[in-house]
């Protein structure tokens, strides 16, 4: 990397993959920093730099003591050891380092005392919340957050009836035929663990989820506006229950709540809807079932007079981009309801979702915040 380009990334700024140091002297501060690079999407570590952009410079002593200090730091004060890259580059009379940490492959790092850092836009901070450590975990295919157990939810709570079909259609025999126990049964599932059921079997099978995990609904809504800022609305509703009876509500509430055209059809024909109802459905399934549940959040749905929405708590898992989802990419951040998500609703787990989704109807955007944590579909109408 030449001087110029330097100069081109410090012109840039500091934020979540860059960071400027005058210098380094504190090892427990950079391992801290070279963590926090390492639990997120990697980074650059400009050291010689000011804060303000400007060069600050570093000896040949600099130098040479960096070197082992940076070592050190990857190798002993951070767990599972990393393995960043430097580079020394000559700026006019100077000499800047460049520290290259790439993004972990064994998340999540922590400190030598225990502590995960995590960036927060140009700094870093310390991940406090369960939730949030589950999630660095979960990166890493560690813990799924489907295969966590509710306390206070038993097999009790089931829906039994609803479970005894889906185990026909699942398997080709009956519940009822087999010589093994309900608890067994659903343990061999990852369906039941500790005795509780997990937050996958709830979702999916339980008479009220919400009863111990009221965050995982559908809130609706739909303006006569282009922005959520109206204090008017056509519709509101807390879509709750199982997955697939809040599949079924939430497709409903947006076709009930969109233009119906006549085309061909005589005059005592309710319409069509203005986007077609299949584009709808995968796009609501799939936020359904790769929905973050480590995030007490609900998944948002709103139609606005131009648009609508289908908001889900978190980004794309792991490497995922807009673009390769778009061609047929996936991956099962939820991985029992997932499989067992085909004998529910219209959902295949082939990757292939967008790609009908999009075929069916071109006018779909997406977009991956990664950091606000939620992805979000938008079906644009009128077009």
């Amino acid at each position: 990397m030449e001087d110029i380009e330097i100069l081109a990334l410090i012109e840039l700024g500091e934020d979540s993959t860059r960071q400027f140091k005058q210098n380094v002297t504190n090892i427990d501060s950079l391992a801290a920093d070279m963590t926090a690079f390492s639990n997120g999407a990697g980074g650059k570590l400009l050291i010689g730099v000011r804060d303000d952009g400007s060069i600050a410079g570093l000896s040949g002593d600099d130098i040479r003591r960096l070197n082992p200090l940076i070592s050190n730091a990857a190798s002993q004060h951070i767990q599972p050891v990393i393995n960043p890259t430097t580079k020394n580059i000559k700026i006019a009379d100077t000499l800047v380092m460049l520290v290259d940490i790439p993004a972990g492959i064994n998340k999540p790092y922590q400190d030598k005392n225990g502590v995960f850092w995590v960036k927060n836009g140009s700094d870093k901070r310390k991940a406090t919340s369960r939730e949030e450590i589950q999630r660095l975990f979960q990166k890493s295919n560690l813990i799924h957050a489907d295969e966590i157990s509710v306390p206070g939810l038993t097999v009790s709570d089931m829906d039994f009836d609803y479970f005894r079909e889906f185990f026909q259609r699942r398997f080709g025999e009956s519940l009822d035929s087999q010589n093994q126990p309900l608890p067994r049964i659903l343990e061999n599932m990852n369906l039941l663990k500790d005795g509780a059921l997990t937050i996958g079997s709830a979702v999916l099978f339980a008479k009220t989820p919400q009863f111990k995990l009221p965050a995982f609904i559908v809130k609706a809504g739909a303006f006569d506006a282009t922005d959520i800022s109206t204090n008017q609305y056509n519709d509101s509703r807390d879509i709750i229950g199982k997955t697939a009876d809040v599949f079924r509500q939430t497709v409903n509430f947006v076709i009930s709540n969109l233009h119906h055209i006549q085309g061909d059809h005589d005059i005592n024909s309710v319409g069509i809807p203005e986007i077609p109802a299949e584009p709808i459905e995968e796009l609501v399934s799939n936020a359904l079932i790769h929905r973050d549940y480590f995030i007490s959040a609900p998944v948002r749905v709103f139609v606005f007079r131009d648009r609508v929405e289908i908001i889900s708590p978190g980004h794309l898992p792991n490497n995922l981009t807009v673009e390769n989802i778009k061609s047929g990419n996936s991956n099962a951040r939820n991985p029992t309801i997932a499989s067992f998500a085909n004998h529910l609703l219209p959902y295949r787990g082939y990757g292939s979702g967008i790609i009908r989704a999009l075929s069916k109807y071109p006018h779909i955007d997406f977009w991956d915040d990664r950091e606000g944590n939620l992805f979000k579909v938008t079906l644009r109408r009128g077009v």
